[in-house]
């Protein structure tokens, strides 16, 4: 796998510390480490490629333009309680829709060389307009209410 203008491969390192919860003790799960894919792999590590799509700009945008942009680290659960890093994204709806299904989602503060690329990305494709979608009313039978057609 390759560093391309819109996929980078990283090595992805997890860590984890026990943390008091009331009575209880658990795992909580973070990153590590965050490398360029370049040369040998860390021990542990995972190898997991971050790709930009053209229909997320928006998205980019939007979490570039905060003041602690975050990079969004989705794992598989296999059911051990040791997550394992399957993608990386820059995309917050990406990461809402994993937390959704119960899928682990680490973040961790974006690295200024990513933040760089992503912002090349954005200008080399443009700025996607952010659309902001308005959902229908409907009643109690489930009819959508048209104000339109109430006059």
């Amino acid at each position: 796998m390759q560093h391309s203008e819109s996929i980078w491969p990283l090595y992805v390192s997890l860590k984890s510390t026990e943390v008091k919860v009331g009575r209880w003790s658990q795992l909580r799960w973070e990153i590590d480490s965050l490398l360029p894919a370049k040369g040998e792999k860390p021990e542990g590590a995972h190898l997991v490629a971050m790709e930009l799509f053209l229909d997320e700009r928006a998205n980019y945008r939007l979490n570039l333009d905060l003041p602690n942009p975050k990079l969004f680290v989705v794992c598989d659960d296999k059911g051990d309680g040791v997550p394992i890093p399957m993608l990386i994204t820059a995309n917050q709806n990406v990461a809402a829709g994993a937390l959704e299904g119960d899928t682990p989602v680490l973040t961790c503060p974006i690295p200024e060389a990513i933040a760089c690329w992503l912002e090349s990305f954005l200008t080399r494709h443009g700025e996607q307009p952010i659309q902001a979608h308005r959902r229908k009313h409907i009643d109690v039978r489930g009819e959508v209410k048209d104000k339109r057609n109430k006059a």
